[in-house]
């Protein structure tokens, strides 16, 4: 039985769903080019009017926005309401630079709230559930857009923020929780804690689990519902286009449907920026069509990925993406070579490794340098080199470079209770 929020978008025929882009479409590229200096300069220079774009067929005709001009625009330049009509304020955790500031009208947080509510529905939230918030609090969006959709749905809401995993546990145990909201790292930690304290998932009434904000493998979905007991779900969305909630995973488990109601994507190639057609691997773009205060146009994510409109098994015929394979800028590139660090944790949970790892890069000698660091579980700590030689031959086969391997005793590695601190990049690449 597949659960809808809103049963008319969620399953809307292809031919209704472009209709209703290509108003909103129209509508926002006039909004936007009358009210946002900033990115009318840019279509200016484009040689592009409001008059040029009559449907999403022209979409690619707009120019790009990139974190750089949200940097350059900050804070206000991408503005598009009058602060009096702005009601909140949203920032990414930014690791360099400016940080990002997105403006929302009311409008703009009811429906962010209400794709958040799809999410939560599509994994079978009802308002019988106890749903238990532990993304952050505050300017980061993960609590206040799961917190606003379970609210919607009728669940009863436990805003916990991360943090204080023992009384989270508690908590989850008194109250009952059923949908569980954080990172996926950790929802690990929890999953980990949970045993340490003496409890099975038999303890815990939590059936499904939505987690995002970081990038995380089949194998650690795979490893966190054998920890809690539960069905663990993608979601997908970014700050600068209103937070989580932008995609969400159905039943199938097998890709994150887009509300294309609210968002328009494509894939483009990030080197040339010219569009590429559907179920090509490349970077994800965003056209936020309802968006009020800060509508982004042709936003360029980073993400790679790939969208395709194969028919789901739960009804939806959103188009979906599959999950992000890396990033086109987060992606490292060592001694030449593209490594992501999806790929790594890969063969660490295949050779039955824990969840807490730390790659750490650096430049001696003009060479670059690859270490992990890599817990080892109790019943591990016998043979350590030999391991430590196996495990780096089963990298280098899957990166085609050489690593060092480095297991270290359980608990060396510094918890994060928000995203996970994956990678420590020492070289001067900047």
């Amino acid at each position: 039985m597949e659960n809808y929020w809103n049963k008319e978008i969620e399953c809307m025929s292809r031919e209704d769903m472009k209709k209703l882009q290509d108003e909103r479409l129209v509508a926002q590229v006039k909004h936007v080019y009358e009210n946002v200096p900033y990115y009318k300069n840019l279509m200016d220079k484009k040689g592009v009017t409001p008059d040029d774009i009559k449907s999403t067929d022209d979409l690619h005709k707009l120019p790009f926005l990139t974190k750089n001009d949200l940097r350059e625009a900050y804070p206000y330049g991408l503005l598009a309401k009058p602060l009096s009509e702005c009601v909140r304020i949203q920032s990414t955790s930014g690791t360099t630079g400016k940080r990002v500031v997105a403006f929302y009208t009311q409008n703009d947080i009811d429906l962010w709230e209400d794709c958040c509510a799809r999410a939560i529905t599509a994994v079978g939230g009802t308002k019988e559930d106890v749903c238990q918030v532990c993304y952050g609090y505050g300017l980061f969006t993960g609590g206040p857009g799961l917190n606003g959709g379970s609210h919607k749905v009728g669940c009863l809401t436990l805003p916990m923020s991360s943090g204080n995993t023992e009384r989270q546990i508690q908590f989850m145990r008194d109250l009952g929780s059923t949908i569980l909201c954080c990172t996926p790292s950790y929802a690990a930690y929890i999953g980990e804690t949970l045993h340490e304290m003496g409890f099975t998932p038999d303890d815990i009434k939590l059936k499904a689990g939505i987690f995002g904000a970081e990038p995380w493998t089949e194998e650690m979905r795979h490893e966190i519902e054998n920890l809690l007991g539960i069905k663990a779900y993608d979601i997908y969305g970014l700050t600068e286009t209103s937070g989580p909630g932008v995609a969400f995973e159905c039943s199938e488990q097998s890709g994150m449907h887009i509300n294309e109601d609210h968002f328009i994507p494509e894939i483009i190639d990030p080197d040339t920026g010219e569009v590429l057609p559907e179920g090509s691997k490349g970077e994800l773009v965003f056209t936020s069509i309802t968006k009020e205060a800060f509508p982004l146009l042709r936003y360029r994510t980073r993400d790679i990925c790939i969208l395709t409109r194969e028919k789901c098994s739960c009804g939806r015929t959103l188009i979906k993406m599959c999950k992000p394979m890396g990033r086109s800028d987060d992606m490292l590139i060592i001694r030449g070579v593209n490594v992501f660090p999806s790929q790594i944790e890969t063969v660490l949970i295949n050779k039955g490794y824990s969840l807490n790892y730390q790659i750490e890069v650096d430049r001696v000698n003009n060479t670059d340098t690859l270490d992990i660091n890599i817990e080892m579980k109790p019943e591990q700590s016998e043979n350590i080199q030999a391991e430590e030689k196996k495990l780096a031959s089963a990298i280098k086969t899957m990166l085609g470079i050489s690593p060092k391997v480095h297991l270290v005793p359980e608990k060396s590695i510094a918890r994060s209770e928000g995203k996970a601190v994956r990678v420590v990049d020492k070289r001067k690449l900047h």
